[in-house]
Order: structure tokens, then sequence, then C-alpha cells
């Protein structure tokens, strides 16, 4: 099978490359370098770089004869989006579109999407973990744009027999992550621990976070490319709440020293707990998280200490 990933140099593309590679698949990572690095891929890793919008995509369509496309690539900041909610919509809503109507042209079977979270919004305590049926009111403009691109693949499975699966991921992380999206605090916070610097929590910290690790959802788009069970929706969490002020907690306990953070105000846009129903993909995908918080956070450590 060959395999197109949007955003492929990106953080979770990178882990999801290496599984592709790793189960015999062909894969091309396609992305514009804005936040994924040439260096998170391996040297033998094929890479083109371009963005979504450029009008050669088309033409990497019609000469590559993809199977199926993971379309990772978006704006993925909450705080970016409600400064610049067009920029937003043309990456996340455009791009996507665009990559959908290559998709219908040259005859791609099956499209993986990334969505998220945000767009369940800020939900009643009684409704965690979140499921896929619950009603979508996102409180960000990222969370809406996702929640618009979900659309467009269902209408495109509808008018031209398109088939997805959308995967709505809980707030992941994982070596080669940047400060951005919707797990970064992890990276943020790891990297300042890596640099001796302190650390800022926006809020009272104890807003919680479903924190799932990449190469977990790696292993879930993987399952989506093949899964019989397709055109539909999944989270892709672990189901657990993890409030900041305990997930700085587990970072002192895995390096030995105590942190004290610093709070500031809350950022537009946040939620303040967040957990997704995972049980849909464990029936339908045999999908479940592997690696553990406190095991993916000490991954992350040793990758930082390794890159200094």
């Amino acid at each position: 099978m060959k395999i197109l990933v949007t955003g492929g140099a990106g953080f979770i593309g990178s882990h999801l490359m290496r599984k592709l590679q790793n189960v015999g698949y062909e894969a091309v990572a396609l992305d514009n370098l804005s936040t994924g690095l040439r260096e998170n891929l391996l040297p033998d890793m094929k890479l083109v770089v371009m963005d979504t919008h450029d009008k050669a995509v088309e033409d990497l369509f019609q000469k590559e004869h993809f199977d199926a496309v993971v379309h990772l690539a978006a704006q993925t900041l909450v705080s970016d989006s409600m400064i610049d909610p067009e920029n937003d919509m043309y990456q996340n809503v455009a791009g996507t579109v665009r990559i959908l109507e290559c998709c219908r042209k040259y005859g791609v079977k099956r499209v993986i999407f990334s969505s998220s979270a945000a767009i369940y919004g800020d939900v009643d305590e009684k409704a965690l973990p979140i499921s896929e049926t619950l009603p979508q009111a996102p409180l960000s403009f990222y969370g809406l744009t996702k929640k618009t691109a979900e659309k467009y693949l269902e209408l495109y499975h509808l008018a031209y027999g398109l088939d997805y699966v959308v995967l709505r991921f809980a707030n992941v992380y994982g070596e080669r992550q940047g400060d951005g999206g919707e797990g970064g605090v992890i990276s943020i916070f790891t990297k300042r621990l890596a640099q001796g610097k302190g650390i800022t929590i926006f809020g009272d910290g104890k807003q919680t976070r479903d924190f799932v690790y990449a190469g977990d959802i790696a292993d879930g788009i993987i399952t989506a490319l093949t899964t019989d069970a397709k055109n539909t929706a999944y989270n892709l969490s672990t189901t657990e709440e993890t409030s900041l002020n305990e997930l700085v907690q587990i970072l002192s306990r895995i390096g030995g020293k105590e942190i004290t953070p610093t709070y500031d105000k809350p950022r537009e846009g946040d939620i303040y707990r967040s957990s997704l129903n995972n049980a849909k993909a464990i029936c339908n995908l045999d999908w479940k998280p592997k690696v553990s918080l406190e095991e993916g956070l000490r991954r992350v450590l040793e990758d930082f200490a390794c890159r200094r």
C-alpha cells in the first residue's frame, strides 16, 4: 500500500512514518517545514517539501498513485486560531478540501483525518469522558475548523464514494514535539526543565487533559487504514484526566527535582476539563493505548537529553 502523509515531518507524522516503514508500507511525507523538520525523519524516508496549497500537489498525486492519504497537516494552535481565524480557516478547511479534491481526482481509496477533542468544547462534567455522539460546541476557531473539515469528509463520501476515517485525538505528546498543538504543554515543560528554566501554568493548574502518546496514535492510524469499520469517527485517547498540577508532580518525580510552577491568567479558547471515551476505538479498531503517561514522559525527557 502506498500512503501519503501530509504533515509527515511533524512530530506525529514522524512517529507514523517510522511505524509505516516497520510494517512494510511505502510512505511519502508531504510537509512545508513551517513547523516540521527534515531531521524528524530517518535518512531513507521520502520527503516532498511542499505546501498543501501548492499547485504541484496535484502533480504529485497524478504521479504517485496513492492508495490512501493520512492528513495530519494543520494549524494546531488554539491561541493562534483566536488571533487569526482567517488563516486558521485557510490552513485547516481550505487545505483539507484541496487534499480531498486531489484524492477524488486521482483515485485515492481512503483518507484518514486527524481531528481533535477541541470540536467538543467545554462540556458538562457528567459527560466526561466524552463519547463521539456528544453534540459538538467548539470554543475555539481551531475546533470549529476541525468540525467543518469533518463535514466535508462526510459529504465527499456521500457525493463521490471517498472512504474516510476520522480520528479525534486527545492531547498528543511524544518525542520530537514542538511547543504548539494541544499536547504542546508537555513539550514546553520538558524543554524548560532540560534548560534549567521555570514553568508557567496558565490558569489554576486544575484544568485537565487526556494525554496520549504519539506512538499509540500512530498505531491507531495504521489500523484505520485497513479497517472495515470506516466512514465514521473515533476518539483516540486514554480516558484518563491529568491536571497540569499533577503533570508537574510526575515530572518532578521522574526528574528527581521538585518543580514549583508560577501561575498566569487562563488563555482565551482553552477548555477546562477534557477526557475522551475510547470504547468505540477499542471495540471496532481493536486499538488501545499501551504507553503510560509516566513512561511516555520518560521517553520525552530522554529524547531532549540526547538532543542537547
